[in-house]
């Protein structure tokens, strides 16, 4: 049964209400390993490489070379934005749109690795802007899986207008809203098949902020926690203030804590250049590092520190 028809053929539930996930090894899905070793090997070589002395400012729209990561887990993103594509037999799962002129991009790099669009049943979020949930609405409408989002972004992933609410308010743009959007319960589960992605509860960057952690096997066996962690940057427009809200600080604080101790073998980022990806894609890093998301973690709670003394010695951020 497809997730696209009610009731939700996808099992959701709080962490209060789920055993943990099983964490024996297991091969593949089948649908993984049937991707064309050809197809990935042309795909690669047909995209322009990404070039690795970019700022985080660029490449936001430029197609990057599609690859696989681990096992059922491939980038089909651009240079400066990531989407991830999760396979499974029952279908795959896509996280993150990009920006709205890169559904073309994200979804061309999907087909290149030997996979069809339609077989995305589910569309995750890691949060409310429009650089990563701006292409939603045209990627819904090309594959026609719904969007699932904590609780928090629904409504501006709905209308594709941000609150008050947001650090950045003042300096988001709109984004086409999402037709199809549900609500996921804070540190759900979302099952689509044999794949089970874990999500987490990680506001700050954005209210609704959310990481997602999987297991992955490749062909030997070999398995490792993927962890796809949200932006944790403390930045706003303006007229906000972290130090204002302690209670918004408090959960950023909390969101910091909850990614240094994620399952984390292969840390993967919203914007690749967080976690150096497009580098430790090139070589020039190891991909796999089990204390990788401690190390994110700790940069960020020192990034949060500096903007607090920051805005505690008066001076404007």
């Amino acid at each position: 049964m497809s997730p696209r028809s009610l009731p939700l053929a996808l099992a959701l539930c709080a962490l209060s209400a789920c055993t943990p996930a099983a964490r024996a090894p297991t091969a593949p899905p089948a649908q993984a390993a049937a991707a064309p070793a050809a197809a990935a090997r042309s795909a690669e070589t047909d995209v322009a490489p990404c070039p690795l002395d970019a700022s985080a400012m660029d490449g936001w729209n430029d197609r990057a070379p599609p690859r696989r990561i681990h096992g059922n887990t491939y980038y089909v993103g651009t240079c400066g934005i990531a989407a991830i594509l999760v396979v499974g037999a029952e279908g795959s799962i896509l996280i993150d749109g990009g920006t709205e002129q890169a559904p073309e991009a994200i979804l061309a790099n999907i087909r290149a690795l030997g996979f069809a669009s339609e077989d995305v049943e589910v569309l995750l979020n890691t949060h409310e802007h429009s650089d990563h949930a701006g292409g939603f609405a045209a990627l819904q409408r090309a594959t026609g899986a719904p969007l699932l989002a904590r609780a928090q972004a629904v409504e501006t992933l709905r209308s594709g207008k941000s609150g008050r609410d947001d650090p950045q308010f003042g300096h988001l743009t709109g984004f086409p809203g999402v037709a199809d959007v549900r609500a996921l319960p804070a540190d759900g589960r979302v099952r689509l098949g044999e794949l089970t992605l874990q999500a987490h509860a990680t506001p700050g960057h954005a209210p609704g902020g959310t990481s997602w952690t999987w297991r992955s096997c490749d062909a030997a066996r070999r398995c490792l926690d993927i962890a796809y962690v949200d932006s944790h940057t403390a930045i706003s427009d303006e007229s906000y203030r972290f130090g204002e809200h302690p209670a918004y600080v408090a959960d950023f604080t909390g969101s910091i804590d909850r990614v240094a101790s994620l399952p984390c073998d292969l840390l993967i980022t919203p914007h690749p250049i967080a976690s150096n990806l497009l580098a430790r894609f090139h070589g020039d890093a190891p991909l796999v590092d089990a204390g990788a998301c401690r190390r994110f973690a700790d940069g960020a709670r020192s990034q949060l520190q500096k903007r607090l003394s920051t805005e505690a010695a008066g001076d404007r951020p």
